[in-house]
């Protein structure tokens, strides 16, 4: 097969996945369900958290602190958990076996999967930072919406290709629902999104600083408040270094726990 051929092959899987994916292993993603996760969630979940922070005492930075965190947050509802579900939509329809038996390229497929998520995402925290400001009357800084913008899109590409890895992991699993909630829930704890990373014991410090959750956060806190770029443009560099090393582990761990899930028969279980 010549080079062109190959490129052609690529993107053909690519944009065939990213387009039946929503249909098939991502079937639960309904429009009712896009809507929700897009408008309901993170008003819902910026509510529940804002409340909390105002009976803590603090009503003033403390709220618009926890409600920029949770808004950025809600990015994991549809990067982290839908994506990893992926594995669990292909045993359930019995399509895995056929999946990783075929020559299709494996990266185009992994990546065409990730699409439609990374525009649900882009969504979900767009929506949610506009409920911040104008809801919540979160500070936008003059001249804030560029450098917000470039961290919104890199935390939906960072987030996904966590989701992705998770998804590989998940596929010497049983069921990838429980891993998916720990990491749901270990990012509002350990990422920054309610309280300052700082105030967590060192070794959960640690945790935190692994996650890209966490620098994505803060890259858009930082956006918002209109920090200068050479604060700026290293919380960037991390989010993306985030982002490619998600892919990167992720394609290596499907190779790893694609041989194990074959030889242990977990391949089929569900």
């Amino acid at each position: 097969m010549t080079v062109s051929e190959n490129r052609t092959s690529f993107w053909r899987t690519f944009w065939v996945n990213a387009i039946f994916a929503p249909r098939t292993s991502l079937g639960f993603m309904r429009i009712d369900f896009v809507l929700g996760t897009v408008f309901v969630i993170p008003f819902t979940q910026m509510v529940f958290f804002a409340f909390v922070a105002s009976l803590a005492g603090n009503p003033g930075s403390t709220v618009q602190f926890v409600v920029i965190g949770n808004a950025v947050a809600t990015v994991t509802y549809s990067s982290v958990f839908t994506v990893c579900q992926t594995t669990d939509s292909e045993k359930q329809g019995g399509t895995m076996e056929h999946l990783l038996v075929s020559p299709a390229n494996r990266l185009a497929l992994y990546f065409g999967r990730g699409l439609i998520p990374i525009l649900v995402s882009l969504g979900t925290v767009a929506v949610g930072l506009t409920y911040a400001v104008v809801i919540f009357h979160a500070t936008l800084a003059p001249g804030a919406l560029a450098p917000l913008a470039i961290s919104v899109v890199l935390t939906s590409f960072a987030m996904v290709g966590f989701g992705l890895l998770l998804a590989g992991v998940a596929l010497y699993l049983r069921t990838s629902i429980i891993l998916g909630n720990i990491f749901l829930f270990l990012g509002l704890l350990l990422s920054g999104t309610n309280f300052p990373v700082a105030s967590l014991p060192r070794p959960l410090q640690w945790v935190g600083y692994v996650l890209p959750l966490t620098w994505a956060v803060a890259a858009v806190r930082a956006s918002m408040a209109g920090d200068p770029l050479t604060t700026i443009a290293p919380l960037w560099g991390l989010v993306l270094a985030g982002a490619v090393g998600s892919f990167l582990i992720a394609m290596a761990c499907w190779e790893v726990f694609e041989r194990r899930a074959l030889s242990t028969g977990t391949i089929a279980r569900f």
